[in-house]
């Protein structure tokens, strides 16, 4: 044991050291940012670094190091990088409309398959292009001046205030419900807002985006995706995916709920009710409407694909569609596409080695293909059944299809059209399902369907496989990963989108979400992930499940769900 005469109290050092997740120390002067600790870095120049993680909190980059710390650089190549970017750019782009083009509004509305957000402009015709490239010669102007944005906490009172004479009513009925006194304001050039998450330091960050026009709407905010942080992607068109934003955008009008202090309002006034019942009426007549053109089409088209991402709610989805068509006199035969995995041996890796179980190879797409033909041509098939322990396909159960069936087939690569490369196109019916939210904080601060997702599957894993929030979270960016490379690129290729996104489902989700968010243990990886979703769940009011219908969606995340265990089911032959 060593004695106390081994320990002294000293004088502060005037240096402290920033210890990196690689083992090297970068030394520097006691309260120093920690922008210019790393700015040492020889990766500084080829890695834009926007943010750090210290001592296992997210900071700003403005953050001051006063004492010696772990610090793990946050760059545009990560999750939380990509959003301290954007965030950031979306402040320039808000800057810049305001000093061309006030009073006209300008609304960030959702984001695009290549790297943008959509805009769209409230009290005057859509700008341009002559406008659009003023527009973009503005922004960089700001760019190229290297401004700083200033980080000011100011009391609720004040910040209502501001926002009040700025005419930013969406501002004012959000802060309505805040718990804190006090808010975060943002200023750039003299223009102060209210952004959800924290910035990069000033302007000259922001170097590569751009603005692009979408004929007769709007116009694209673009930047990078995080696998090239320095490139700009070409942006692909995609008609039916916008169309589907159109359509949720103008159901939110409709329910007269078009942010979250409107939603907070109808929680408060007791009108709740009435808007959870309108927007499952809307995803009713959706899947009505649906099923009817499946109906209409399936004596050519006897087989229908749905495809979506995780936690779309494709189960349910499938479930109340079969409810549909059998009231049309439709029954389904449902097939189960990861019953035609290949034996384990034959299954595809990744580049780390590991079973890759999302890669179309991993499916037997050549007997799949074969068993759905002869389906289609009234052939009684041996269908296969995959055990999952042994990695082993072995016979299941024998099928035929009657006069008055179809074929239900669910699964990640049900649009790909390398899936059933001998079945023509045409005798298939292509269904995709997402959460295509269009609710947002305000007219600035987005919702991000992929939080939503994220938000259904803590909760459905918790209640059905026992997983805690912190594992879903740390498996969350590999299911993203495999989205982008086997479902997005072929979204448009769907006869038909279902957006399953409900209006008051954040609201629903907050009391049953936020415990299992608080366990993710602080210092773990996945805690700055929790963090950041209890902060964003902070501006729902809570929603009585006991508001949620029993066939809803969102059921089959919560539990209770009638559709449970109602099956896709088989007329017997005889």
């Amino acid at each position: 044991m060593s004695k106390s005469a081994d320990f002294k109290l000293v004088k502060p050092r005037n240096t402290v050291e920033i210890h990196l997740p690689d083992d090297r120390v970068i030394s520097g002067v006691r309260g120093k940012l920690v922008e210019e600790f790393l700015r040492v870095l020889p990766e500084w120049q080829n890695s834009p670094i926007v943010g750090a993680i210290v001592n296992g909190d997210l900071r700003e980059l403005t953050y001051p190091v006063n004492m010696d710390a772990r610090v793990q650089p946050v760059t545009m190549s990560d999750p939380d990088g990509a959003l301290i970017y954007r965030r950031s750019l979306v402040f320039l782009l808000e800057t810049a409309f305001q000093s061309l083009f006030a009073p006209a509004r300008l609304t960030v509305d959702h984001s695009v398959a290549s790297g943008g957000y959509f805009c769209q402009i409230i009290g005057r015709p859509p700008l341009t292009h002559a406008e659009l490239e003023t527009l973009k010669a503005r922004m960089w102007e700001l760019v190229q001046a290297n401004h700083p944005l200033i980080r000011e906490v100011v009391s609720l009172a004040e910040a209502v205030d501001y926002f009040q004479k700025m005419k930013m009513s969406d501002k004012v009925r959000l802060l309505k419900y805040r718990q804190k006194d006090s808010l975060v304001l943002y200023r750039l050039e003299g223009f102060r807002d209210y952004h959800h998450g924290y910035m990069v330091p000033s302007t000259g960050y922001l170097r590569w985006f751009d603005v692009l026009p979408i004929v007769q709407e709007g116009f694209v905010l673009q930047f990078p995706r995080r696998n090239a942080p320095k490139d700009l992607q070409p942006m692909p068109e995609y008609p039916k995916l916008l169309n589907t934003f159109r359509q949720a955008g103008r159901w939110l009008e409709r329910l007269g709920v078009e942010n979250v202090g409107s939603l907070n309002d109808t929680i408060a006034n007791g009108s709740i009710r009435e808007i959870v019942l309108v927007a499952e009426a809307l995803h009713e007549q959706q899947i009505a409407n649906i099923a009817r053109q499946v109906a209409d089409r399936s004596l050519i088209a006897p087989i229908v694909l749905i495809a979506g991402p995780s936690s779309s709610g494709k189960t349910t989805t499938s479930k109340r569609l079969a409810v549909q068509l059998l009231a049309l006199g439709i029954s389904p035969l449902p097939i189960e596409m990861d019953n035609y995995f290949v034996d384990r041996e034959r299954t595809p890796r990744d580049e780390h080695g590991k079973y890759d179980f999302e890669r179309l190879e991993a499916l037997d797409t050549a007997l799949l293909g074969d068993h759905l033909r002869r389906l289609t041509e009234g052939e009684e098939v041996q269908l296969p059944r995959y055990d999952f322990k042994t990695g082993k396909s072995g016979p299941g159960e024998l099928a035929r299809l009657g006069k008055d069936q179809l074929v239900i087939l669910e699964g990640i690569h049900g649009l790909n059209p390398n899936l059933l490369p001998n079945i023509p196109p045409d005798q298939t019916f292509r269904i995709y399902v997402s959460c295509l939210t269009q609710l947002n904080l305000d007219r600035y601060n987005r919702i991000s369907t992929t939080d939503s997702r994220l938000l259904r599957r803590i909760v459905r894993d918790a209640r059905d496989r026992g997983y805690s929030a912190q594992t879903t979270i740390s498996r969350w960016e590999s299911v993203r990963l495999g989205e982008k490379r086997h479902i997005f690129p072929y979204q448009e290729n769907a006869d038909e989108m279902f957006n399953s996104a409900l209006v008051y489902e954040l609201a629903a989700l907050k009391p049953v979400v936020e415990p299992l968010l608080r366990q993710v243990p602080f210092g773990s990886p996945e805690h700055i992930e929790a963090k950041r979703l209890l902060t964003f769940l902070e501006w729902f009011l809570p929603l009585d499940r006991e508001l949620i219908p029993d066939n809803s969606l969102l059921r089959e995340f919560v539990g209770g769900s009638i559709l449970k265990d109602f099956r896709l089911w088989k007329k017997s032959q005889d």
